[in-house]
């Protein structure tokens, strides 16, 4: 299977089932055998994935891709033992980041709901202009697109672990502001325009937010 097609629902479905680790193969760069150069396509939904763990706590070295061509048998056992290695040097999927497991399925289940915009965002923001290693890294790492994920990402994954919070009682603003660590005016920014968007109501008698 094409690297290509190795997508952010199967990473973070790896990461849901309690795996410390996802390794990608892929063919080595500018070597593809078809022209959809879709070994690229996985190097930017690994980086883009990475930044994404990165913001819900979880350690982004569990996420690694590395090229290599079909006859690099004694690299890919190589490199899988030394993934292996590390993975099992940071830890359990949670446990060594501070996550309980009821907040580490809450986290991934945030993120998994947001995965249709995400690759939306990814198709429509977030392509780079040059194939090459060395512009993906130096893309995903920039302020510009730092800010893009920014405004555009991070902004629905608030919105989406909000929803879910919801989903089990009406909740403050305060409430929310404390369990997921944000300014008590972000949060009440996101209400307005979930609100507007009829997503959610306030209850005046219960001075809570509830879904709509």
């Amino acid at each position: 299977m094409c690297s290509g097609r190795v997508d952010l629902e199967f990473i973070l479905r790896a990461f849901s089932n309690g795996a410390d680790g996802v390794f990608i193969g892929g063919c080595r760069l500018n070597e593809c055998n078809y022209i959809t150069h879709g070994n690229y396509d996985a190097l930017s939904n690994v980086l883009l994935s990475r930044k994404i763990m990165e913001h819900i706590g979880l350690n982004p070295e569990r996420l690694r891709i590395e090229f290599m061509s079909s006859g690099d048998g004694i690299l890919l056992a190589e490199m899988i033992n030394d993934f292996c290695r590390k993975a099992e040097k940071i830890g359990s999927l949670g446990k060594s980041e501070g996550i309980d497991e009821k907040g580490l399925k809450f986290k991934l289940e945030a993120v998994t709901k947001l995965i249709p915009y995400v690759k939306l965002v990814e198709r429509e923001k977030l392509r780079v202009p040059f194939k090459s290693e060395e512009a993906y890294h130096k893309f995903f790492s920039s302020d510009e697109v730092n800010r893009l994920f920014n405004d555009l990402i991070l902004d629905k994954l608030a919105i989406s672990q909000i929803m879910l919070l919801l989903r089990e009682k009406p909740l403050s603003t305060g409430e929310m502001s404390e369990i997921l660590g944000l300014n008590p005016s972000e949060v009440s920014r996101h209400m307005h325009s979930s609100s507007r968007h009829g997503l959610v109501r306030y209850d005046e008698n219960r001075n809570r937010y509830a879904l709509a």
